[in-house]
């Protein structure tokens, strides 16, 4: 690519500015009045909790249906996205940083006392920035971190759907790209249709906002996770028959551990005493869930996570770039959350470790003596 055309391309313009803010007022406006299930929030320290209205899905739909309309009637083009995918890149990035820098002023200045708003000022101005200041602040009484999360995602399916257009277009559509396409769909989809189950996420409940969260969820979702249908578009790779089959058990195996091990931890923050696989929860501290999936492993959520990611990348051949992220991701996460924790918890930690250890050892003993007769 030449370093003139990429330079060019990397200078935010009007259009990509009109796209951006267009995107972001339309998700502002159908969050606020299209209807959804309203969720009660984790409770908060001071004993309040957020509401949020869960209508991710509707508002997706509607807005994929209105761009499909548009395009269909010439209004706009199915590939304005992926024609300007390194200015939107530029923009985005621009506009995390500016938002940042409002949340971090603003933060600084509240005066407020609640959970969702008091001010949390190390007096370290870059570990501020990057982390956030105030839990949940908001904007024209919309929740910015969710806000946030969804715009990354619905962001995540309209590169790829403008990707695809762009394939179909200049005739590049080959299996590898619909299988891509066919499986962030899925996960997208999913992730709307379970919306509610991100409320009990670590992010919503205990993340401050911040550069890190702004960032991760304006950028690096959208432009990060669709890097293999951009690859995709400039290079065709023809999978066997056999390669595409086990693309798909490995996707269908990650999602069902993915979903299974996420639904768990959110069933059960709701309701303690709800049964697991059939039976009571097992419970360390009163806190940590050790029945299930987090049973087997401390969390099998990314390892569906890892599991997915690699099958959004096999499609391009031996690019692995989603799943070595994730990877290093989760070793990442692990770190940083022992270093937050209290010690409380780090002994709740050690118990819910031990457990599985000793049930794994059970398990293995039980299968010995049943080999042994």
């Amino acid at each position: 690519m030449d370093l003139g055309f990429l330079l060019h391309a990397i200078i935010p313009s009007v259009d990509s500015a009109a796209i951006l803010i267009t995107f972001l007022t339309y998700l502002a406006i159908a969050g606020s009045i299209l209807p959804g299930k309203v969720v009660p929030g984790a409770v908060l320290q001071d004993g309040t909790r957020l509401h949020y209205r869960c209508n991710g899905l509707f508002a997706l739909t509607l807005l994929v249906a209105l761009l499909g309309f548009g395009a269909y009637m010439n209004f706009i083009s199915a590939t304005v996205i992926s024609d300007r995918g390194f200015e939107l890149l530029s923009t985005t990035f621009i506009f995390s940083v500016l938002v940042t820098s409002a949340l971090y002023v603003a933060g600084c200045r509240s005066r407020n006392k609640s959970s969702s708003l008091k001010p949390h000022v190390t007096g370290n101005l870059i570990h501020d920035w990057w982390f956030g200041i105030q839990l949940n602040p908001q904007f024209m009484a919309i929740d910015l971190k969710f806000f946030f999360v969804r715009a990354g995602m619905m962001g995540w399916l309209l590169i790829n759907l403008s990707v695809l257009a762009k394939s179909i277009q200049d005739g590049t559509l080959c299996r590898s790209m619909i299988l891509y396409q066919l499986f962030c769909a899925a996960y997208i989809l999913d992730y709307f249709i379970y919306e509610e189950y991100m409320t009990s996420t670590w992010d919503i409940i205990a993340e401050r906002l911040g550069f890190m969260l702004v960032f991760g969820d304006l950028v690096w979702i959208p432009f990060t996770f669709s890097i293999q249908g951009w690859w995709l578009l400039h290079n065709q790779v023809e999978l066997p028959t056999a390669t595409v089959i086990a693309n798909c058990i490995i996707f269908l195996i990650g999602y069902m551990v993915f979903r299974g091990a996420n639904k768990q931890k959110h069933v059960f923050k709701k309701n303690p005493k709800i049964h697991i696989w059939g039976k009571p929860p097992k419970v360390i501290g009163g806190k940590l869930l050790a029945s299930g999936y987090w049973g087997m492993a401390r969390h099998c959520n990314y390892l569906g996570d890892l599991l997915l990611a690699l099958s959004f990348s096999l499609p391009c051949g031996t690019r692995y770039f989603s799943s070595s992220y994730y990877s290093a991701f989760i070793i990442h996460h692990s770190k940083f959350h022992m270093q937050t924790i209290s010690i409380t918890r780090v002994k709740l930690f050690l118990q819910f470790t031990g457990s599985i250890l000793l049930s794994n050892l059970s398990c293995n003993s039980t299968n010995m003596e049943r080999k042994k007769r």
